[in-house]
């Protein structure tokens, strides 16, 4: 088979949650948007239920709707964009929270639980310095100023979101912490369970902690959790080895040209499927603990690795491009990128298979 496999280890997935629940005194929830990190929200939800985990964060409805197929009914599944009017049905069907990040947000919380005579469960999401998503102080205290303010809602979370949890030492973290806690301590909303921190936010320490965290990127083996077990292995088959005489070109461009006879294998797999085009310099694969740097640029379905003195390279053979030797923040690195880009570029095209042990 001429597939790249990408393999999942979903006990490493549990263990990771598990040590990070581990490091805080309150609930610990998971982030499983973007269809978990591109691994599959559906193997990775019910993997995380059998931890314990019974809040479950996404970006959008559809995600939520599609994981509540996955999970089943009971545990809460936060929606971090909100509620929008396309997105009541799936809200209604799916059991959904959605975070409120505006004014009128929750002026549609309130219409749908009038229009249907019914408790809609929602949270807050506030800007406590980031400037994306969530109530500023002013609006959150315009907006809960009417004593019908959340007439016909049950508020279950207030949270916020770090901008610089992954630098400890970066002065931001403090004061996004001393203006949630102040923004979050509206009468209102006091007495309603709190949470700032996601996987960076965990390893602040007990300050950025308040009643929930909920990690992410640490569940699925990338930074700043250094010490999570590696969760992805993607391999690919030796396609084609040719011998490459001093001076001939490898690839698009002619962006490699040998400087001595090189032996070069071609693999099936590319920018396509989330190789991104810039590794083509810094890149290499492992095979039987030889290092085989890239030759040539990767292209749309291959790429091009050097296996000259490998004496395992052959047709057939399986090259690992990432796992515990080369980890998604060692790819990440070698494309100016981040661990998060390349977990949520793994393409379609790979023979996915999911470890559970």
């Amino acid at each position: 088979m001429a597939r790249a496999s990408l393999t999942i280890d979903l006990a490493a997935i549990r263990a990771n949650w598990r040590a990070l629940d581990a490091m805080t005194e309150c609930e610990t929830g998971a982030v499983v948007k973007a269809d978990a990190y591109g691994l599959g929200a559906d193997q990775v939800g019910p993997t995380l239920l059998k931890v314990g985990v019974r809040n479950f964060f996404v970006a959008l409805a559809e995600e939520g709707a599609a994981l509540r197929a996955a999970i089943g009914p009971g545990p809460r599944i936060f929606v971090f964009s909100g509620l929008m009017p396309e997105d009541v049905g799936l809200v209604r069907a799916a059991a959904l929270v959605p975070l409120l990040n505006t004014p009128a947000q929750l002026l549609e919380a309130k219409r749908v639980s009038a229009k249907f005579d019914a408790p809609l469960t929602v949270g807050f999401q506030l800007d406590s310095g980031m400037n994306r998503l969530g109530f500023e102080a002013d609006e959150l205290a315009d907006a809960l100023a009417p004593s019908d303010a959340l007439s016909g809602l049950e508020v279950t979370l207030v949270m916020s979101h770090l901008a610089c949890a992954d630098e400890p030492d970066h002065m931001m973290n403090a004061a996004q912490a001393s203006a949630f806690s102040a923004i979050a301590a509206h009468p209102v909303l006091n007495s309603t369970p709190k949470s700032l921190a996601a996987t960076g936010g965990v390893l602040l320490g007990p300050a950025y902690h308040f009643d929930m965290t909920r990690p992410g990127i640490g569940l699925y083996g990338g930074l700043p959790f250094a010490d999570a077990r590696p969760v992805v292995t993607l391999e690919a088959p030796i396609l084609q080895i040719r011998d490459v005489a001093a001076g001939e070109i490898v690839g698009y461009g002619a962006a490699y040209e040998a400087a001595s006879p090189r032996r070069i294998a071609t693999l099936p797999v590319g920018y396509a499927d989330g190789l991104a085009r810039r590794l083509s310099a810094g890149f290499a694969g492992r095979l039987d603990g030889m290092t085989l740097p890239s030759a040539g640029r990767v292209s749309m379905d291959l790429v091009t690795l050097d296996v000259t003195g490998c004496a395992t390279a052959r047709e057939g053979a399986m090259v690992t491009l990432l796992g515990a030797d080369q980890t998604i923040d060692d790819l990440a690195d070698s494309a100016g990128a981040i661990g998060y880009e390349v977990l949520t570029s793994l393409g379609s095209r790979y023979a996915r298979r999911y470890r559970d042990a």
